[in-house]
């Protein structure tokens, strides 16, 4: 044991000074100095890190020495050396969701994926890329489309996996079946080496191999280990390895083979960090079909499913990724992907099959033919089929197969344990998948397990989440049993314990059942040759640590009850620790671009700032061990902090985790017996003050508007500089809506207008053209008897007491509009935070009242209603460029403004934006301006700006309203004011028209 391991730090301060225990340095306080001597702010040491560190996508937890985010690869290496002088274990990480347990140890981790992350070179002769370790998947295949190529590997994890952590796992994904594993697909590496030593790797002639070693240094010095272990184990590694071409288990010893061309690049890769580190790497690009199509077969079960492989092998697909009931069970049960799950044809299991072609009509006989030889087959059920020829289509029902196993991994059987990752992807030879799937599922039930099955069946791959019990010593000893025996069912079956996601801890102790003592010593040989002293992530892969060490909610798990403000229920169970742990570690929310979670983490590339994690900040927070401090912890509040609430995850997240709602309720237990910031007051009691300032526009608007003054009311505000205080409108909307004239028709329906504090105050406009569209629309828009205020920024600054009051009058103002003859038919609002209280907080409020359900259901945005309700709009020749809003896409989705804007026959261009970065109050803060501005940079204003000045900037948030307007001097339009102008152009005389357009022109630009 080193002197590193044995020093005891206290992990459970929080801080990031390099202090002693009682002014005593020890060498923990020797490593801290020297690394933030050397590398500055880019180590951290505080309990928040540490937190999203300890754990990753698997069972594991282990808590990191110290967390360094280096800044290039020169820090890198040079924290390296720190470590060395000080005998610190090191780990480098990627996107950290490995499920074997890789990405976490007692070890000074590197995370590598904020800043080392460039694409260096695109060669399009050799067709190979030159890249650092922490380009993102997907950042590499964008980049080689452009020239029609594509790095084949593709693991469900492609739009936030780094290419480090593919070439440390030797990841695949479905398309392994086009050209293979990464390991196929590395060309060369340049890696260090725990004691220093930088260079090259690749394959070897001979006469190379005997130049490297006669110049001797440390690459000669491992060159020459490597051959001698390759003369002394040649015969045995060509006949123990599984000739499969899904063996990512232990290490790539046979390419070290003469047959392999002694490529000692191809041997580092799937060797997890524990011998070398990977610097730059070169990897090969291949042509990549520029149309697509998916061929769906349903069979009557899995089974049979897996017995069809080799009539599919024989059709030559890109891909072919199997499915069983089970997670559509378990995605039906939570209401979910109920749009794609309808897209699959009839049958208990699924087969995906994808097909290529230069031109649609290519890829589309690709498939036609297949499908005509597999209804032919000679034995087997004849499959139903659906063909999917559509990119939006073929996008969606993939879906399936990349969310579904992470959205289901938290049980719905009362008392049945969550499935779980530990026996998550073992392969065999895919002409014998059939017979091996009947044999693991008997494992699985004379153990009383449930699992689903699911993977890679073109290579004989297969995924399965398991019911292991790791809560007591009892289930964990089942799980040691269970694991064994599948091992030895594995290697029965000629297979390899992992097929893609590595070994780590929870296969590590079992390679000896796969490949014998004696080559497992040759590994040992490998690893000690690359790092003879055992600091590069120490304990996996090669004397490994238990797969039952360091569980992470094994027997030590700790269940907290508490009482909190928000109800916290779901079909998975209740409470607020049940909800934390719906994050299972897959890091969607570490995606870079499409969808909407996580602003704060595209701004920053700061973990702490994703949901997952948060989520892991959380989770150690209620387990009291790393965050000691509870409710009153500043590690959770910082963390907390610079989350948006956009409810991102809430839809985005497989998991659907909920980090909005989360924050909520920690600031409301934060706040208790402390004093809240001033914007809680200014931007969190809006609608408190805003109906009294509203009183006297003039004056309020003289105090925000002036320069002078509105500097010092900003100030004393806490609003940020930069940014400009909201202009208060000459008179309300309830004011304008008393002095229309009331329609005396009885024909039209009553709905009731949820007119919030924005609308009311700030852009009475939008309320009176969404009235005027209602009444053509066959409505007649009624406000509440009293004045309300839903409470939306309230949650921003943990008001729960407050929001709850609020919406108990809602609840009693409200409900006796919507029962009796003359019942409302719906709630229709305007600005979709606030509506999203009645889709979201007001059930957490009032779970079990019935009145908060009726609401609720019967709540909409306009476009919504406007569509259910057979509204017809007019035509209207214009470009509108539609940015839709956080909570609108998470609660509402926007398919019932596409309908009608479809149906105006508008050029409308819907922007992949994500979040505008305003996001309420946030944009306002001093401390979030600058994340703010970022957020709204990454795609919204540079779209905006771009966008022709002629053309209509739709959005429906106040918030986005000001981020663009505030950001990009355009003016923006609502959704009803955008139909209110398309009805004047309708209805204006001949000659008329000009003076219309005129007034559009106005609003839009």
């Amino acid at each position: 044991m080193s002197t590193i391991e044995s020093a005891q730090p206290n992990l459970t301060r929080g801080d990031e000074s390099p202090v002693g225990a009682n002014g005593v340095r020890d060498p923990w306080t020797e490593l801290r100095l020297e690394l933030v001597g050397t590398l500055g702010t880019s180590v951290h040491f505080g309990a928040g890190h540490l937190a999203v560190y300890a754990a990753d996508a698997s069972n594991y937890r282990q808590v990191p020495l110290a967390v360094v985010i280096p800044r290039s690869i020169d820090e890198l290496i040079k924290g390296i050396e720190v470590c060395r002088h000080h005998d610190a274990p090191v780990l480098m990480r990627g996107a950290g969701t490995s499920m074997s347990g890789q990405t976490v140890n007692t070890a000074v981790v590197f995370d590598v994926s904020a800043h080392c992350s460039s694409i260096l070179d695109v060669d399009l002769v050799s067709r190979t890329a030159l890249l650092e370790p922490g380009v993102i998947c997907d950042q590499l295949r964008d980049a080689a489309e452009l020239h029609g190529l594509t790095f084949a590997p593709d693991p469900s994890t492609h739009s936030r996996c780094t290419l480090g952590g593919m070439i440390a796992n030797n990841s695949c994904g479905p398309h392994s079946v086009m050209a293979g594993k990464t390991l196929e697909n590395v060309e060369e590496l340049e890696v260090l080496t725990y004691d220093g030593a930088r260079f090259w790797v690749g394959p070897t002639s001979e006469e190379e191999l005997e130049r490297i070693i006669a110049e001797g240094g440390r690459k000669g010095e491992i060159y020459a280990g490597l051959r001698a272990l390759r003369d002394r184990y040649a015969d045995l590694i060509r006949s123990r390895f599984p000739n499969i071409k899904r063996r990512v288990s232990g290490y790539n010893l046979d390419q070290l083979l003469p047959e392999n061309g002694f490529n000692v690049a191809r041997a580092l890769v799937g060797t997890e960090g524990t011998c070398a580190l990977t610097l730059r790497a070169r990897v090969r690009l291949v042509h990549s079909p520029a149309h697509r199509v998916v061929l769906a077969l349903g069979f009557p079960d899995i089974y049979a499913a897996a017995d069809a492989v080799p009539d599919f092998l024989q059709c030559s697909p890109l891909a072919i990724e199997g499915l069983d009931r089970q997670i559509i069970r378990g995605l039906e049960a939570r209401k979910l992907a109920a749009a794609e799950i309808a897209m699959l044809p009839e049958g208990d299991a699924w087969v995906l099959i994808e097909f290529g072609g230069d031109n649609p009509e290519e890829a589309v006989a690709n498939a036609e033919r297949a499908a005509a030889k597999i209804l032919n087959r000679n034995s087997g059920p004849v499959p139903t089929v659906k063909l999917l020829a559509s990119r939006e289509d073929q996008k969606r029902i993939w879906s399936i197969r990349e969310n579904g196993a992470s959205s289901t991994q938290l049980s719905i059987t009362p008392g049945e344990p969550d499935p779980k990752v530990g026996w998550e992807d073992a392969a065999v030879d895919p002409l014998r998948l059939g017979d091996y799937l009947r044999a693991f599922q008997a494992l699985v039930d004379r153990y009383g397990y449930r699992t689903s099955l699911f993977g890679h069946f073109g290579d004989g791959c297969v995924h399965a989440r398991i019911t292991f019990d790791l809560r007591d010593a009892k289930g964990v000893l089942g799980y040691r049993q269970f694991a064994r025996e599948a091992a030895g069912l594995v290697v029965d079956y000629g297979g390899s314990l992992s097929g893609e996601h590595g070994d780590g801890q929870a296969k590590g102790e079992l390679l000896p059942i796969m490949f014998g003592n004696e080559l497992m010593e040759a590994m040992r040989t490998f690893k000690k040759i690359w790092d003879p002293q055992g600091r590069m992530n120490p304990g996996k892969v090669v004397d490994a640590r238990g797969l039952d060490e360091d569980l992470r909610m094994g027997p030590a798990y700790k269940v907290v009850n508490f009482a909190t403000k928000l109800q916290f229920r779901s079909a998975e169970g209740n409470g607020f620790q049940r909800a934390v742990e719906r994050c299972v570690g897959m890091g969607r929310c570490r995606t870079e671009k499409g969808n909407t979670m996580c602003p704060s983490y595209r701004a920053t590339r700061d973990e702490r700032f994703s949901t997952r994690g948060r989520a892991r900040v959380l989770w150690e927070m209620l387990q009291g061990d790393l965050i000691e401090d509870g409710w009153q912890s500043e590690s959770v509040k910082e963390a907390l902090d610079t989350c948006l609430a956009c409810k991102g995850c809430r839809s985005d997240c497989p998991t659907h985790t909920d980090m909005a709602s989360y924050k909520a309720e920690f600031l409301s237990h934060y706040y208790e017996g402390r004093r809240r910031p001033r914007q809680a007051l200014s931007m969190g009691r809006i609608g408190d003050w805003a109906p009294l300032a509203g009183r006297l526009p003039g004056l309020a608007n003289a105090l925000t508007q002036t320069p002078v003054i509105s500097s010092i009311a900003k100030r004393i505000a806490g609003v940020a500089s930069g940014r400009k205080l909201p202009r208060f409108a000459p008179k309300t909307h309830s004011s304008i809506h008393k002095r229309r004239a009331t329609n005396p028709s009885r024909s039209l329906k009553k709905v009731v207008l949820w007119v919030d504090t924005f609308c009311e105050h700030f852009h009475p406009e939008i309320a009176d053209a969404a009235v005027d569209i209602l009444e053509i629309a066959g409505f007649d828009a009624h406000l509440p008897s009293r004045r309300l205020c839903c409470g939306r920024p309230l949650y921003d600054f943990g008001y729960l007491d407050a929001a709850r009051d609020r919406l108990q009058t809602i609840l009693d103002t409200l409900s006796p509009m919507f029962d009796g003859d003359n019942a409302a038919v719906a709630l229709v609002g305007l600005e979709p935070g606030c509506m999203s209280v009645f889709k979201d907080e007001l059930l957490k409020m009032f779970p079990d009242d019935p009145r908060a359900k009726i609401l609720s259901d019967n709540a909409f945005l306009l476009g919504d209603f406007l569509n259910v309700s057979g509204y017809q709009p007019p035509e209207l020749h214009a470009e509108v460029i539609v940015h839709a809003h956080c909570h609108q896409k998470s609660l509402f989705g926007v398919t019932g403004e596409k309908a009608i804007l479809a149906a105006m026959g508008v050029k409308a261009t819907w922007l992949d934006s994500g979040c505008c970065g305003m996001a309420g109050s946030f944009g306002f803060d001093p401390k979030h301006e600058e994340i703010s501005t970022n957020v709204g940079e990454l795609v919204l204003l540079p779209a905006v700006r771009e966008a022709p000045m002629q053309a209509f900037i739709l959005t429906n948030g106040f918030s986005c309203r000001e981020q663009i307007q505030q950001k990009t001097g355009r003016k923006v339009v609502h959704f009803a004011e955008l139909l209110k102008i398309a009805h004047a152009l309708a209805e204006a005389p001949l000659g008329e028209g000009n003076a219309v357009s005129s007034v559009a022109s106005t609003i839009s630009a």
